[in-house]
C-alpha cells in the first residue's frame, strides 16, 4: 500500500484526509493546532506533525519519505527542493488556470462568477502550476455562500481526491495548464470586508455571502462601533428611492428581526448581524431606528472625536 502524506492546514483538509485513509496508508497528517481533524487523525492512527513550516515540511518528506504527498489548503508556496523530494499533488478550488492564488471561492463570489471548481493537480514550481489531474465545476447559486460551495466543493473532494491521486501514482500525469488563461487572486486581509455602501446592492450581497461563516464576515460601523453582517437577502418588491444616503435603513420589522438598508442603487435586507464580542442577533434588535445610518460617517467621527476631547479635559480638571 502507498505511504500518503497530508499537509492540510484549512477547512479543506477534513474530507482530504476521509478520501486518503480509505485507499492509502496516510503516513502523516501536516497541521497545527488541536482541532476536531487533529482528533480524528489520531483516532485512524495518522500521527499529527505540528511544524507547518516550509522547513518543516521539508523535514516530514524526509523523514516519512512518502510515495506521494498530498496538500489540502496550506498558504506558502513550496519551493524546487521540497518538490523535488517525492510526487506532490494540490487541491485546488478553482477552475485552473483561472483564480490561482488565495481566496478562490470567496473572490468567484465577489466578482460574481457563475461558477468555480475543484482542480486536482500536479505540483510544480511556481504558483498553482502543474498538470491537471482532475477538474470538476460547481454551480454558484445566486443565494450561495462561501460555507454552501465549501460543503459542496468538500464532498467532490472525498468522493475523488484518493481515486485521482491513485491514476497519478500508477502513471497518469494529467494535462498541462494553459499558461496564456491564467489568473490570479491576491489575498484578503480583514480590512477588505468593510462594506461600502454606495456600491451596487449585489455587489454588496455578493460580498456578505463571501465571507459568511467560517470567515468572519463583512462588516460595516454603526457609530463608529464595528458591526458584522452575518445574514442578508436582495428583497423582493423593494421600494424605489430616488432620494438617497447609502447606509441609511429604510425599514425595519420588530416582529421578522430584520431592517432595510439602502445602497448605491438600491436596497438590502439585512436579518442578521454581531456587535463586537456579542453573540449574532437580529438585525432589529441592534437597529433600533430608521434615522441610523451604517457606515463610518464624518459626523460621526466628529462627534466621537469631540466626546474624547471633553473626557480628557474633564479628566485634566479633576487633576488639578
Amino acid at each position: 500500500m502507498k505511504n500518503i502524506l497530508l499537509l492540510g492546514l484549512g477547512p479543506t483538509a477534513s474530507t482530504a484526509l476521509e478520501s486518503l485513509t480509505a485507499r492509502f496508508r496516510v503516513a502523516g497528517l501536516i497541521r497545527d493546532g488541536n482541532d476536531e481533524l487533529v482528533e480524528r487523525a489520531r483516532a485512524l492512527g495518522v500521527p499529527v506533525l505540528s511544524d507547518v513550516s516550509i522547513d518543516g515540511v521539508e523535514r516530514a518528506v524526509a523523514d516519512i519519505r512518502p510515495d506521494c504527498v498530498v496538500v489540502s489548503s496550506y498558504d506558502r508556496i513550496l519551493p524546487g527542493r521540497v518538490l523535488s523530494r517525492c510526487r506532490f499533488v494540490n487541491v485546488h478550488y478553482a477552475p485552473l488556470p483561472r483564480y490561482r492564488g488565495r481566496a478562490n471561492v470567496n473572490w468567484a463570489i465577489i466578482n460574481g462568477e457563475p461558477e468555480t471548481a475543484i482542480s486536482i493537480h500536479v505540483m510544480a514550481p511556481g504558483l498553482d502550476a502543474g498538470n491537471i489531474l482532475f477538474q470538476q465545476s460547481v454551480p454558484i447559486g445566486p443565494d450561495d455562500t462561501i460555507g454552501d460551495l465549501y460543503t459542496e466543493l468538500n464532498d467532490v473532494q472525498s468522493q475523488v481526491l484518493g481515486e485521482t491521486v491513485g491514476r497519478h501514482l500508477a502513471g497518469y500525469e494529467g494535462e498541462p495548464q494553459d499558461e496564456t488563461a491564467a489568473t490570479y487572486g491576491c489575498t484578503r486581509v480583514p480590512g477588505d470586508g468593510e462594506i461600502d455602501w454606495t456600491a451596487p446592492t449585489k455587489r454588496i450581497y455578493a460580498l456578505i455571502r463571501a465571507l459568511a461563516p467560517p470567515y468572519p464576515g463583512a462588516h460595516t460601523y454603526l457609530e463608529t462601533s464595528p458591526i458584522t453582517i452575518l445574514r442578508a437577502s436582495l428583497p423582493g418588491n423593494a421600494p424605489r428611492y430616488v432620494g438617497r444616503i447609502p447606509g441609511r435603513v429604510v425599514g425595519r420589522s420588530r416582529r421578522l428581526g430584520h431592517v432595510d438598508v439602502l445602497t448605491g442603487d438600491g436596497v438590502l435586507r439585512i436579518h442578521e448581524m454581531k456587535a463586537r464580542d456579542s453573540a449574532p442577533a437580529p438585525a432589529a434588535a441592534l437597529i433600533g431606528s430608521t434615522r441610523q445610518t451604517l457606515g463610518l460617517r464624518t459626523a460621526d467621527l466628529l462627534a466621537r472625536i469631540e466626546s474624547l476631547e471633553s473626557r480628557l479635559v474633564l479628566d485634566h480638571v479633576r487633576k488639578s
